[in-house]
């Protein structure tokens, strides 16, 4: 299926590595332009490269934070007016709500809310003019099914989510979508040290717990990067300018509702 998405611009963040990764693959795939961002230089500049060869598209790699102003200014400038934005930034720490300071939850909202707003809010509008946008938020499968240990990510996703359902159809008529991916368990490296830290907690092996984990998702394993990319760009397509404010779960059937 040609996704119809050729020579589009896409802004892509946290993508060095791990599901943004496989999101600005995908979209790369599809003949989009594609800016990724990420703080660690060098491993984003493997990436771009990778990708370039892989693909064949034009990669543009921006080293910033995108939490901050100056990495969002510094992400615009190098992709000023995108087609496709995708939201994505790593989750904050697990751990006990008892432990948490305000500083704890101010940074837990800024990378899992409010920056995610902020872009929607500085390129939507160009979006509309353009009649085309697309904008995929990755948040959590903790939206739908809330993890006790996330509960930062909980709430500043669930926030994230909130604004979304509102703001969402109000653009839709435009051709300009808003959605959120929802992963549940996928192969990266932050699952990974989780699965560790709870090897180590628990006194068993890493390839013990990964066990017990993919045990419990009904597919029988955690997802692959590339999957999740996938599901990213037909979000993105001109095939899915009928879907809006949605939440997709991409995890394998590990959430155990009907809505």
């Amino acid at each position: 299926m040609d996704l119809g998405i050729a020579g589009r611009r896409a802004l892509v963040c946290a993508s060095s590595k791990g599901l943004g990764r496989g999101c600005a693959e995908a979209l790369a795939a599809e003949g989009a332009e594609v800016t990724i961002l990420a703080r660690t230089r060098e491993t984003l500049e493997e990436t771009a490269e990778a990708i370039r060869t892989k693909t064949g598209a034009r990669v543009i790699a921006v080293a910033c934070d995108i939490t901050t102003p100056e990495g969002r200014t510094a992400a615009l400038a190098a992709c000023p007016e995108p087609d496709i934005l995708v939201n994505n930034a790593g989750g904050p720490p697990p751990g006990d709500f008892h432990d948490w300071e305000r500083d704890d939850w101010i940074a837990a909202l800024d990378g899992n809310m409010l920056t995610p707003i902020e872009l929607i809010r500085q390129t939507i509008d160009g979006m509309v003019a353009r009649r085309f946008g697309r904008i995929v938020n990755i948040t959590s499968s903790s939206v739908k099914a809330p993890i006790e240990v996330l509960g930062l990510s909980n709430g500043a996703r669930s926030g994230l989510t909130g604004f979304v359902a509102g703001v969402a159809r109000r653009y839709v008529s435009h051709n300009v979508t808003i959605n959120n991916l929802l992963p549940g368990s996928f192969d990266t490296d932050r699952i990974a040290k989780m699965l560790d830290a709870v090897a180590k907690k628990s006194n068993v092996s890493v390839d013990e717990i990964r066990a017990q984990r993919e045990k419990g998702i009904p597919a029988g394993r955690f997802g692959q990067p590339a999957e999740f990319g996938a599901a990213c760009a037909f979000l993105c397509s001109t095939h899915a300018s009928y879907i809006t404010g949605q939440n997709w779960l991409v995890d394998g059937g590990a959430y155990p509702g009907t809505y």
